[in-house]
C-alpha cells in the first residue's frame, strides 16, 4: 500500500487514534479521537477521560476520515500543528 507524504501534514485532530507501540509502557492500547493537540503531545479521549501522549516515544494508528488506517512514527509529527501542516516533508527512504 503506498501512502502519500501528505498525510503527515494532516489535521490530526478529530481522527480516531490509537497508540501501538511506545516506550512507555502505560501508553500502549490508549485509543480515541484526538482532542488537542500541542507541539510534543496528543491528548486523547480514552474512556471519557483526556490521556496525554507524548509524541516522540509511540507509534500510533490513525484512522483516516475514509476509514483506511494509517501507522505513522510519533517522531514525524512532532512539532507545532500549524508550522507542520506549512511544512515540506523530506523523504528520509
Amino acid at each position: 500500500m503506498k501512502i502519500s507524504l501528505t498525510v503527515l501534514q494532516h489535521e490530526l485532530i478529530g481522527l480516531n487514534a490509537r497508540v501501538v507501540k511506545s516506550s512507555h509502557p502505560n501508553y500502549v492500547g490508549i485509543a480515541g479521537k484526538v482532542i488537542d493537540e500541542t507541539r510534543n503531545t496528543l491528548a486523547i479521549r480514552h474512556e471519557n477521560k483526556r490521556k496525554i501522549v507524548t509524541k516522540r516515544v509511540v507509534v500510533f494508528h490513525f484512522t483516516m476520515p475514509d476509514g483506511t488506517v494509517i501507522e505513522i512514527d510519533g517522531k514525524a509529527i512532532v512539532g507545532r500543528p500549524e508550522d507542520r501542516i506549512k511544512k515540506k516533508i523530506r523523504r528520509r527512504w
